[in-house]
C-alpha cells in the first residue's frame, strides 16, 4: 500500500517564486504527494486581483472548486461569478482566469499531469 499525506498549505508559493506575491498564491503538489498522474493545487488570490495570466491546455481537463471567499471567473469571452463551494468544471480549450471580490478567493485545482500540456494567455481582456 502507497500513500502519502501533506498538508497544501506547506507546499512551496510558486507564485511567490516567480514574482506573482502581489496578487497571488499558488502551491502546486503533485511532486509533494508523489502523484504521477493527478495534478493538485491550492491558489489563492488577494482581494480584488486577478490571475496573473489566463491560461488554457492542450488536453488536460481542469476542475475548480471554491473554498472560500468569492469573485468571477473568465471563460473564454464569459464572466461567471463563483462563490464558495461552487465547483467549475474547464474543458482544455477554454482560456481561463479567476478575479477574487472583496474578501479575496481560494481555490482547489484537480486535473491530470501532463507536463508542457498548458499555454499561457496574456493580454486576456475583462
Amino acid at each position: 500500500m502507497s500513500y502519502t499525506i501533506k498538508n497544501l498549505r506547506a507546499v512551496e508559493d510558486m507564485a511567490a517564486k516567480q514574482g506573482f506575491s502581489e496578487s497571488q498564491e499558488a502551491r502546486f503538489a503533485h511532486g509533494d504527494l508523489d502523484a504521477e498522474q493527478t495534478g493538485v493545487s491550492l491558489q489563492y488570490l488577494k482581494p480584488r486581483k486577478r490571475h496573473a495570466f489566463a491560461h488554457h491546455h492542450k488536453e488536460a481537463e481542469e476542475i475548480y472548486v471554491v473554498l472560500g471567499g468569492s469573485g468571477r471567473v473568465k471563460l473564454a469571452d464569459e464572466l461567471v461569478e463563483v462563490r464558495p463551494m461552487d465547483a467549475i468544471r474547464i474543458s482544455p480549450e477554454v482560456t481561463r482566469a479567476f478575479e477574487a471580490g472583496t474578501e479575496g478567493l481560494e481555490l482547489l485545482v484537480f486535473g491530470p499531469r501532463t507536463p508542457g500540456d498548458a499555454e499561457i494567455v496574456q493580454d486576456v481582456t475583462w
